[in-house]
C-alpha cells in the first residue's frame, strides 16, 4: 500500500471516529463510557496522518526533466493498475461509517441470538437470596436488567403484586408470541445478547418486531425458571410506542 493510501486511511478512520462519538451512534456498537476514549483515539489518529502528510508534502521535489530521447517504456499489462487501486478498496468500509452508519441491533440479531442469558448474583444459576425492596410509588421504573434479575433469583418477592416500567423493543418467539427485548453488551456490540419479558395482554398483536414500547404491568410470580432461560410473564396494563432511545443497550 502506498503512503498516500496510507495517510488518507488513517485519515478517514480517524475523522470517523470523531464523527460517530459526536453524533451519537457510537452507542451503537459500545458503552456510552467508551464515548471519551473513541474521541481521544480519533484525535491521534487524524493527528498522525496530518503529520505523515506534512512530511510526504515536504520531501517530495519536482521531477528533473528528461534528458534523452528514448521512448517511454510501455506497460506490458493492465495488472499494475488493477493492483494498484487495490488498496483503495480498505477505504469503502470507513465511508460507509461516514454517509451510511448501521442501525444498532434489534429483533433479527435477537432472534439469530444463541442461547446465553443472564447469571444470577454469585454467579450461581441455583443461587436465590433476598433482594432489596423496590421504592415506595404506585408505578416504579426497572431497568430491564434488573427486572430479569429480581425475577429469576429473588427469594424475597420484590415484584410481587408492584406495578412496573420497563422499555424494550418487540420480538416474537418461534410459536409467535409477543416479547419485549433488550440487548445487553459487556463491552461492545460483539458481545451483545438478548434477553426477554414474555408479554401477556391483548392490546400487543398490532405491534411488530423491532417496535420500541414502554410498557406498565405486573410480573407473573414464578414465571421465570431455568427451563424458560428466566423469562417472566409480565401482564400488561398499558403499551406506548416509542422511538428508539439513543443508547438502545443494557448492561
Amino acid at each position: 500500500m502506498k503512503r498516500e493510501t496510507q495517510n488518507v486511511l488513517l485519515l478517514l478512520v480517524g475523522g470517523a471516529l470523531i464523527k460517530i462519538t459526536i453524533d451519537g451512534s457510537y452507542l451503537r456498537y459500545v458503552k456510552p463510557v467508551m464515548g471519551p476514549w473513541l474521541v481521544a483515539a480519533g484525535a491521534v489518529t487524524v493527528a498522525l496522518a496530518v503529520i505523515a502528510i506534512a512530511r510526504d508534502i515536504r520531501a517530495s521535489r519536482p521531477a528533473e526533466p528528461a534528458t534523452t530521447d528514448a521512448p517511454e517504456p510501455q506497460c506490458a499489462s493492465t495488472g499494475h493498475d488493477h493492483n494498484s487501486r487495490s488498496p483503495w478498496l480498505l477505504l469503502l468500509p470507513v465511508l460507509v461509517i461516514f454517509l451510511i452508519a448501521p442501525p444498532a441491533l434489534g429483533a433479527d440479531a435477537a432472534n439469530r441470538a444463541g442461547t446465553r442469558t443472564l447469571t444470577a448474583p454469585g454467579g450461581s444459576d441455583s443461587h436465590r437470596a433476598p433482594f432489596p425492596p423496590l421504592p415506595p410509588g404506585d408505578v416504579t421504573t426497572l431497568r430491564f436488567v434488573d427486572l430479569v434479575t429480581r425475577a429469576g433469583w429473588d427469594s424475597a418477592g420484590t415484584l410481587d403484586n408492584r406495578t412496573l416500567r420497563i422499555t424494550g423493543f418487540i420480538t416474537h418467539s418461534k410459536t409467535g408470541e409477543p416479547l419485549l427485548t433488550r440487548i445487553v453488551i459487556n463491552c461492545c456490540a460483539a458481545d451483545a445478547f438478548p434477553i426477554h419479558v414474555r408479554l401477556a395482554g391483548p392490546q400487543l398483536a398490532q405491534y411488530r418486531d423491532d417496535q420500541w414500547l414502554t410498557v406498565t404491568g405486573i410480573v407473573e410470580p414464578y414465571t421465570a425458571t431455568e427451563g424458560n432461560r428466566y423469562t417472566p410473564t409480565f401482564h400488561v396494563r398499558t403499551a406506548t410506542p416509542i422511538t428508539p432511545p439513543a443508547d438502545p443497550y443494557e448492561s
